[in-house]
């Protein structure tokens, strides 16, 4: 199966769900935290999506493509310790965080496999 977008990987499809679902979950946080945990969650799990994006865009070179990963992966990694800011703040369910690190360490998992074995991704001409 030939692949046109990065839209079209299981990591992005994965990564997008869970910044839609943290977005949503994000809005019933308190109004003091705006301007820091939910900004800060918020944005982490959107860079996901957008460094894998900014990753595929630049695979004909590897090391670039690699680096980008690396950011993308970074960004998960964020995202999952602000998820257990959130629930030692009593902003997230138990529940809610489990179900949502459990899609950070899919995504993270996702991630990884590409960074071991990135060739499969590059462009070759």
């Amino acid at each position: 199966m030939i692949i046109n977008s990065a839209k079209e990987l299981k990591v992005y499809k994965a990564a997008y769900k869970l910044a839609m679902e943290i977005f949503e979950i994000s809005k019933t946080w308190p109004l003091e935290e705006r301007y820091s945990l939910t900004d800060q969650i918020r944005r982490s799990s959107r860079s996901v999506c957008s460094n894998l994006r900014e990753a595929w865009a630049k695979r004909r070179y590897e090391a670039h493509f690699i680096s980008k990963l690396t950011d993308s992966d970074g960004e998960n990694s964020e995202t999952d310790t602000w998820l257990d800011f959130a629930r030692d703040c009593g902003y997230l369910s138990i529940a809610n965080h489990n179900r949502l690190t459990e899609k950070c360490r899919s995504a993270g998992k996702m991630l990884g496999s590409m960074l071991k074995n990135p060739e499969s991704f590059i462009l070759r001409l």
